[in-house]
């Protein structure tokens, strides 16, 4: 039953040496049968986990350096004298889930906490019986506030829908440089627009979704670049793939952020203002309506200054006019 255990199991004998492992302890510690019995830290390489038979420990965590991982440890009585059973389950990941719940609780109070308590106060104004003038105000500020909730719970449930493949794809053929130029002519961007597509190219894709995916990196590079600064979009095709850049020429974002900026609520900049820098949640769906047409998203620093995205699409999905 051990040995075919999906947990991970090691006997130890009296002097704590490793005296058989089961499977999913051979292929996780990589242990060589042949080598037992051999003592714990030769066979896993980690110091913690003699730690916990040492102290005897019936329940522990562990952090194994060696692996970079986290483990779950039970340490039981063995079926020979002086003998234990040391069972291990890799608990990496739903650390990492518990982690990411906890952010994501405590990121969605912060959003709107702020809508919320603007909205109380404007209903308390105009429960004051204020002038015709300051309640037009009120009014007007209320609607805003109710907006912006609105906006957050729509991009929560979009995000839903896609991470819970609820939303169907549904293929056109299109020109890539007449979706882009009716990106550009939706959003209504007042700055200086560079773009450079290669001509004679047609994709084979959701349109709807991928103009979203565009419209947020244009809309998200005009948020953060300087009035008036021009805005980069290129289009080529590489090799297996069709790559489409944004480039702003914002103060760009330091590398241990590149990753993150597409986690839904991540923010590299929290204390600008919600009305200048959304909700950070914007990059999050884009990010994932890429991967639902089936291509992947990343952002560099522009050699000239400024921050570019990329969206690559693959190439089968990609025909010549």
């Amino acid at each position: 039953m051990l040995e075919h255990a999906p947990i991970m199991a090691l006997l130890l004998d009296a002097d704590r040496r490793v005296v058989r492992a089961n499977a999913a302890a051979r292929e996780y510690f990589a242990i060589d049968p042949v080598r037992l019995p051999a003592s714990l830290v030769e066979v896993t390489l980690e110091s913690r986990l003699f730690e916990i038979v040492n102290t005897g420990e019936a329940e522990a965590t562990a952090n194994l350096v060696h692996h970079r991982r986290m483990a779950q440890a039970h340490l039981i009585p063995g079926p020979g004298p002086g003998q234990k059973i040391l069972f291990l389950s890799d608990v990496t990941e739903l650390r990492r889930l518990a982690t990411v719940r906890q952010e994501f609780v405590a990121n969605l109070v912060h959003e709107l906490k702020t809508p919320i308590t603007s909205l109380r106060l404007t209903a308390e104004s105009l429960l004051g019986d204020p002038l015709p003038k300051d309640r037009r105000r009120f009014a007007e500020r209320a609607v805003k506030e109710a907006d912006m909730i609105s906006k957050i719970i729509d991009n929560l449930r979009q995000l839903g829908d896609i991470e819970e493949g609820a939303l169907a794809v549904d293929v056109t053929r299109f020109e890539l440089d007449e979706l882009v130029n009716d990106s550009i002519t939706r959003l209504a961007i007042e700055r200086p627009m560079n773009i450079a597509i290669q001509q004679g190219v047609a994709l084979e894709t959701d349109r709807a979704k991928l103009v979203q995916a565009l419209a947020n990196l244009l809309d998200n590079a005009a948020k953060f670049s300087p009035h008036g600064t021009a805005i980069d979009v290129e289009a080529t095709v590489t090799g297996a793939e069709v790559v489409i850049s944004v480039r702003d020429r914002g103060p760009g974002i330091s590398p241990e952020h590149w990753s993150r900026v597409f986690e839904r609520f991540y923010k590299v900049d929290r204390a600008r203002p919600r009305e200048a820098g959304g909700f950070g949640l914007g990059l999050a769906i884009t990010k994932h309506l890429v991967q639902v047409l089936g291509g992947r998203i990343w952002t560099e620093a522009a050699r000239e200054g400024g921050q570019v995205f990329y969206i690559a699409l693959p190439r089968e999905v990609l025909t010549a006019t």
